[in-house]
């Protein structure tokens, strides 16, 4: 290789690696597509390999695309991401305590409540490149932020002024100063794929991951804490840990081939700063994902894609346990069973449940150097009504996603791919569980730019 090459490799990397890649990803918390070509198509293509990314989706394509280095950039904006409340049937003041199982409340006294998060901006790189041993075998790695989430209320300082000259000053989304909570996720792929046949492969990727949070503003929940000294306020955290990625992909029909990968449960450490707020003492493990499709050549120059990915939310605690673990009218940390409070072994969490996305793609030349995409993905928001409290600090409520995107052949060698993303607003609405007379609505809107480019070896 030579030093042009490494240099540019070594830039990228760190880049990735330095980059804050932070954002609210848009199924959950997973971001809807991994490489320039894929998020045009909607994130599908599980049977559609284009580019070193593909390890991303299906390891068993890297074989398939010869050797290659791909570097993108994307500008992602989760803009209107809030929530509202109502007035307080039950007229009590904000902040006030109102038994044990409502140590405060949004709104009070006839006032409704909302709030709009801060940071509309995110940056989020990525990186890879295949190398292709022989015909029949390649090995490449891949870096690339697998999704994360943020949210910042602010609170706690004076807000504006009440036209005496007086300074207003509110307590907070949570009555605890500035409310919010910042995830990171990045993978490296390392990966080795192999033909079977002339059309068909398999792939294999050693997923090493590493996580970054920081949550703020919830001291008002210490009370219903295993550890309230690791529930908040407690600066950056991290997280490493190791899962595995499987993928095959084969024709199966002129012109249809079908594919299937699946990436375990990533096994982090815990994040011990926060031990007092994720269940089993910090543990925020990376759930599984399955997913199948086919891609169809319906003509030389067009393609069809079709996928379908299953997010195994519900097998992580963290994530999954319910709220009425918490606040629940029985066996919950209210009532006295300690194993359901915050940071417990059985903590109450965001109350997600397991995420179905369905992806349509279809790409299509119009030239021999000019490529052009569009997509649709579909999936019901992972969080139920009963939930919408605790999910202020995760407004992970998105459904559909718009995509278009584009390549453009720069030279013999070389490429340059153009994706753009819209998720329409979306919302949930659900009771206050600490205040039931109160209705919480959270929202939020999304769009995305990225461009990436290629060379070919």
């Amino acid at each position: 290789m030579n030093t042009f090459n490494k240099g540019l490799i070594a830039c990228a990397v760190t880049t990735a690696l330095t980059i804050p890649m932070t954002a609210m990803a848009t199924n959950g918390y997973f971001a809807h597509g991994y490489g320039t070509k894929n998020k045009g198509l909607a994130g599908g293509g599980v049977a559609l390999s284009q580019d070193a990314m593909a390890a991303a989706t299906n390891p068993a394509g890297m074989v398939t695309i010869g050797s290659r280095m791909d570097i993108g950039l994307a500008l992602f904006s989760p803009s209107s991401r809030g929530y509202s409340a109502t007035a307080d049937a039950a007229g009590i003041t904000d902040g006030t305590p109102c038994g044990v199982n409502c140590p405060f409340t949004f709104g009070g006294n006839a006032t409704a409540q909302t709030g709009e998060s801060d940071n509309d901006y995110f940056l989020i790189p990525h990186f890879a490149r295949n190398w292709m041993l022989d015909s029949e075998q390649s090995v490449g790695v891949s870096v690339y932020g697998n999704g994360g989430m943020n949210t910042e209320y602010q609170g706690g300082v004076a807000q504006h002024n009440d036209g005496a000259g007086n300074a207003i000053t509110t307590a907070g989304t949570f009555g605890a100063g500035t409310a919010g909570v910042n995830l990171e996720q990045l993978f490296i792929a390392t990966t080795y794929s192999r033909k079977i046949s002339n059309s068909a492969s398999w792939g294999a990727s050693l997923m090493a991951a590493y996580q970054r949070f920081e949550a703020k503003g919830l001291a008002n929940f210490g009370g219903f804490s295993a550890n309230n000294a690791a529930l908040t306020n407690n600066g950056v955290d991290t997280s490493t840990g190791f899962g595995f990625k499987f993928g095959i992909q084969g024709e199966v029909a002129k012109d249809v081939t079908l594919a299937a990968s699946y990436q375990t449960e990533t096994d982090m450490s815990k994040f011990s700063k926060y031990a007092g707020l994720f269940a089993e003492g910090g543990d925020f493990d990376i759930p599984a994902t399955l997913t199948l499709g086919l891609a169809w050549n319906i003509t030389p120059k067009s393609t069809f894609t079709a996928d379908i990915q299953e997010i195994y939310y519900s097998d992580i605690k963290a994530i999954a346990n319910p709220i009425s673990n918490l606040v629940g009218p029985s066996n919950s940390c209210a009532t006295g069973t300690a194993s359901r409070c915050l940071g417990a072994s059985d903590g109450a969490g965001f109350g997600w449940t397991d995420m179905t996305i369905y992806k349509l793609g279809y790409q299509f030349k119009t030239a021999d150097d000019m490529t052009w995409r569009v997509g649709i993905s579909q999936g019901d928001m992972p969080i139920p009504k009963s939930e919408t409290m605790f999910n202020i600090l995760a407004p992970a409520v998105m459904e559909t996603h718009l995509t278009f995107g584009f390549t453009m052949d720069t030279g013999s060698d070389s490429e340059f791919t153009f994706a753009g993303m819209y998720s329409p607003k979306s919302e949930e609405t659900g009771a206050n569980p600490l205040n039931p007379s109160q209705n919480i609505t959270i929202e939020m809107t999304q769009y995305e730019l990225e461009a990436s480019w290629a060379w070919k070896f």
